[in-house]
Formats: structure tokens, sequence, C-alpha cells
């Protein structure tokens, strides 16, 4: 008789609907992970009580992902959950197609924001990096420094560089590194690398309190200080001569690599490659501070992970997102050579690898306090100059290379950016 009451209540329970199925969620993976991500899966399933329908991402990059979400959208069928790019957020929410966390975020996050590298969490905003509402969540973050050659450094008897290092002090380390060892008119080796890329560029010019965008990030207008920032770079290279023509380095992958430049600055993701190469003894620091400067800003972006403004079960989505970027996204599961959101790991002995280069990993984390805006746009990727060519790295490279002058360098690349931004904004 207990036996028949038993099974009648949970009769009841199911068909009277007390008893919820366990919440299933769909999610596309990273670009950038291997079968460590698939062991997370499994420990959020079994934290979260949840059955997560993963699918590996079998493409090569960014670019791709973005390219099958962007499918997946037209067919309507994006994920509950999927990784999203600094650099693409505000383009996707534009269209409508990104979950507003930032009510969840301010629920569920910000009472213990100590918890994590809430400093990571602007490049998730939209459409302003301050003030707009995240459409994202940072499960790690890159941030551009500099990477300078001890070795170098010592033969020359120069004082390695400081946080407090000022163009005039870098100008003068680049001239006393910059070599012709045998007088043939040709550098054997330069003080400085560097080219029209973004992380190149825009670390020069935050440090002088410049922006690209004007204030309503809707049209590409550099300010008087990163104009200031671009012709610094262009006399290192065409005035100073303690940095290379980079036409003259075509087809050589890195100078720094080749130990042909004492200095470069570049994403913290880089440090993975610099301790590939042998004998490279190299440490990090500060971008140097321009004459505009007024406080330290660290250029830097987020590799996030997004929910579909269609999902079925947001919060179940946004339960998984937790998961993915919290407590149980280990060293392991993430690498090293991106600063893990998520505090705790941050801070281990096995993210600040204190036997291995640099010596001074931990300053990643202090200069990340200073992290600032980025350019990051609708459209960015081909006013930036990756598509076709013609945009502002396409337009540097020319001037840098003395083909034209960095006055027509931004005139001929504001005409392409705003012709792209006004796709979106007009």
């Amino acid at each position: 008789m207990k036996q028949l009451v038993v099974a009648f209540i949970v009769a009841i329970a199911i068909f009277g609907g007390l008893v919820s199925a366990q919440a299933s969620v769909d999610y596309l993976g990273s670009w950038s992970l291997n079968e460590a991500e698939a062991e997370l899966i499994e420990v959020c399933e079994r934290q979260l009580d949840i059955t997560v329908n993963y699918t590996p991402f079998s493409g090569s990059g960014v670019a791709d992902l973005m390219t099958e979400l962007r499918g997946l959208a037209t067919a309507r069928r994006l994920p509950d959950v999927f990784w999203m790019s600094s650099g693409f957020v505000d383009e996707f929410a534009a269209d409508g197609l990104l979950y507003n966390l930032q009510p969840l975020v301010d629920r569920d996050v910000m009472p213990e924001a100590e918890s994590w590298n809430t400093g990571a969490f602007d490049a998730a905003r939209t459409p302003n990096k301050i003030t707009g509402d995240m459409h994202a969540f940072p499960v790690y973050f890159v941030e551009t420094i500099m990477y300078y050659n001890k070795d170098m450094f010592d033969e020359a008897g120069l004082d390695y560089p400081t946080a407090t290092w000022t163009w005039d002090d870098f100008l003068s380390a680049a001239q006393a590194l910059t070599k012709d060892d045998n007088d043939d008119g040709l550098m054997d080796q330069y003080g400085y690398y560097g080219f029209g890329r973004y992380a190149h560029v825009e670390s020069w010019v935050y440090q002088n309190g410049g922006e690209l965008l004007n204030a309503t990030r809707d049209g590409f207008e550099p300010n008087e200080q990163a104009i200031e920032a671009i012709n610094f770079m262009n006399a290192l290279i065409n005035e100073h001569q303690v940095a290379p023509q980079p036409a003259e380095m075509a087809g050589l992958d890195n100078p720094f690599h080749a130990g042909l430049a004492a200095m470069w600055i570049d994403g913290s993701w880089a440090m993975n490659g610099n301790r590939d190469i042998e004998g490279l003894n190299f440490g990090i620091s500060a971008i140097p501070r321009g004459p505009s400067w007024q406080e330290d800003i660290a250029y830097g972006w987020s590799d996030m992970v997004a929910v579909s403004a269609t999902s079925d079960d947001p919060e179940a989505a946004w339960e998984l997102v937790q998961c993915l970027a919290g407590a149980e996204r280990t060293v392991a599961r993430s690498g090293t050579s991106s600063i893990p959101i998520w505090r705790a790991v941050a801070n281990s002995e096995a993210w600040l690898e204190p036997d291995q280069l640099p010596d001074n990993k931990a300053f990643l984390l202090e200069w990340a306090n200073n992290a600032g805006p980025n350019s990051f746009t609708p459209g960015w990727g081909e006013w930036r100059g990756y598509v076709g060519g013609a945009g502002l790295q396409g337009q540097l490279d020319e001037a840098f290379n003395g083909n034209q002058t960095v006055e027509e360098a931004l005139a001929a690349a504001t005409e392409v950016a705003n012709t792209v931004l006004a796709r979106f904004y007009e």
C-alpha cells in the first residue's frame, strides 16, 4: 500500500509540473582551448546539475568563430552560450543577438566584486565602454606591455625600464641600443620595433592621454594627443632611426625574437612565444608615458562568453557563464599567457610562475588596475585595416615606410573609418 501511495505522489508531482526537468544549455566552445574545455564542462554540469550540449569549435581563430556565429544567427540557431570577441561585441549587441547581462551581473557578481578582476568588464559594455550595459562576460583578458631584452640592456650598461619611464627615457635608451657594428650604414640592432598594428599604436596613444574615437564613439576623430603619439612613433623610425621601417622587416616573423630589436610592445599573450626562443632573456614593463600623460592607462581587452538573446533559459545559461569564468577555470584550463578574470586563479603561484620568465610577471596584475578604453566598434576590423588593407594600419605603415606623411595617412584613414562607421550609426 505504501508503494502505491509513493508512486501516486510522484505521478502527481510530474504531471502537475511540481518537478521540473533538468535544465539544458547549448554551448559553442572557444577558438583557443583544447580538451581542457571539455573537462571544465563536465565540472560545470555536476556543479550546476544541468545538461550542457557542448559543441567544440573546429575553426582556426576568432574570425572563423564570428563568421560561424553570424551563420547560426541567420539560421536562427544561435546556441544559448558562446564565445564572444571584444572586437565584435558591439556589433552583435547592436544587431540584438546578445542577452543583456547587466541585471544578472549586478545581482550575482557585483556583491562579490573583490573576487573578480572587474577592470576587464568594460570591454563587454556597449554601446558605451564606460556607461553601457554588459552584453558578454569576460573569462580572461589581455593587455599590452613593453618587452625588453635584458642581455642587450646589460651589454649597453643601461638600467631596465621602469613603470615611470617617459618618452625621453625611452628614446635615450633606444638610441643607446641601436647599433651598426661594422659601419656599413645598415643597423645590426635596433632599439625598438613596431608598426601600424593596433597593439603597437594604441598603447602609445593611451599613455599620452589620446583617443582615436570621438566622445560618442561613432566617429574616427583622433585628438591632438593621439596624433602626437603617432608622430612620435614615426619619428622613432624616420627621424631618430632607432626602429626599422616595417618594409625593412617584411618576411621576418618577429625582429625581437630574431635579436634585431631590444624593445617591442605587444600583448601579454606573447610571453609564451618569447619563452620558446632559446636564449631570449626578457623582462616586461609599462608603456612609456608621453608628454600629455595624466594617468596610466593600460590598453587591453577580454575574451568573453555571451548568452544568446533568444535563449529559452537565460538563467541556466547565466549559471553556466559564471562557472566558465569563475573558480573552476583553473590555470590548467586557461593557460598562463592571459589573465584570469577570477582573482584567486590570477594570484595563484601556478599562474604567476615564479620559476619562468619574466621574473616580474606579477606586474601584469598591477598594470591591469589601469585598464582603460579601447577602440573596438562595429566594423572595427574593417576600418582598422584588417579587411582590404585601406584602413588605419595600412595607412600608418605607408607613413612609417616614408611613402606619405602622418597627416596624409590619418586623413586617408579617417575617410575609410568614418565611411565604415556610418553604416552602423547613420
